[in-house]
């Protein structure tokens, strides 16, 4: 069977939500980022990067949820547009500026705000632009489209959902409300009931809450130079 190397991550979400969507049978194994299970040698192993999630499929380790979302796709052969160059074209190119843009941004923009030790002014204003910028090519691009890629409901749909979902912690409580077009893909998504199973698998296990020492260390190991 396969399993899923998980937590409540948008990235990690992402993937339950496909795996809801095509109704594969899956195995859901909890990576622990703020106990440190990502630095596990046996995670590691499938996983070098150390960041959730993961799979392994019959043998097969993906990482990266953006691959593992291409990957699942390809081999059921579900949740992909038609089969033609612009097709595919559009599918990588939309796919990969979730991967390298607007989940890069959206993570740095809260990591910054709400985790850096110091409040720095540049690096807030930085990421907090390229965030909304981000998600504003998406509110423009659904302006013109019913999902991502036209009319097809596929998985750069779920990879915009993983992260939009979090947009008031990316941004503020408001943004939302200023993107009506991104608004109504995600009202949609989230009426499905394969998003409520997803979202509902982040519960089912009792991940750590606090930020505590313990967890900076795991969490933010680049902390422990400044203290040298």
């Amino acid at each position: 069977m396969l399993k899923f190397y998980y937590n409540a991550g948008p990235n990690p979400m992402k993937v339950a939500l496909f795996l809801e969507e095509a109704g594969l049978d899956y195995e859901p194994v909890p990576i622990d980022m703020r106990t440190g299970d990502q630095h596990k040698p046996v995670y590691l192993a499938i996983n070098p990067n150390a960041k959730a999630p993961a799979i392994e499929d019959d043998g097969v380790a993906v990482f990266d949820s953006n691959a593992i979302l291409l990957y699942l796709a390809e081999k059921t052969g579900k949740f992909l547009p038609e089969g033609t160059p612009e097709a595919r074209a559009g599918l990588l190119s939309w796919l990969m500026f979730v991967a390298t843009g607007v989940g890069p941004y959206s993570g740095q923009s809260v990591h910054f705000k709400h985790f850096a030790p110091d409040q720095i002014p540049y690096a807030i204003n930085r990421y907090d632009f390229e965030a909304e910028r981000h998600y504003g090519i998406l509110d423009a691009h659904l302006g013109d489209n019913h999902y991502m890629l036209g009319e097809t409901y596929t998985i750069v749909d779920m990879a915009v959902w993983g992260w939009a979902r979090m947009i008031s912690r990316v941004m503020n409580e408001e943004a939302m409300s200023t993107m009506p077009n991104l608004k109504r893909l995600m009202d949609e998504i989230g009426a499905r009931p394969a998003a409520d199973r997803a979202v509902a698998l982040a519960t089912q296990h009792k991940f750590k809450a606090e930020m505590d020492e313990e967890a900076r260390r795991v969490m933010f190991p680049q902390n422990l130079r400044l203290a040298d």
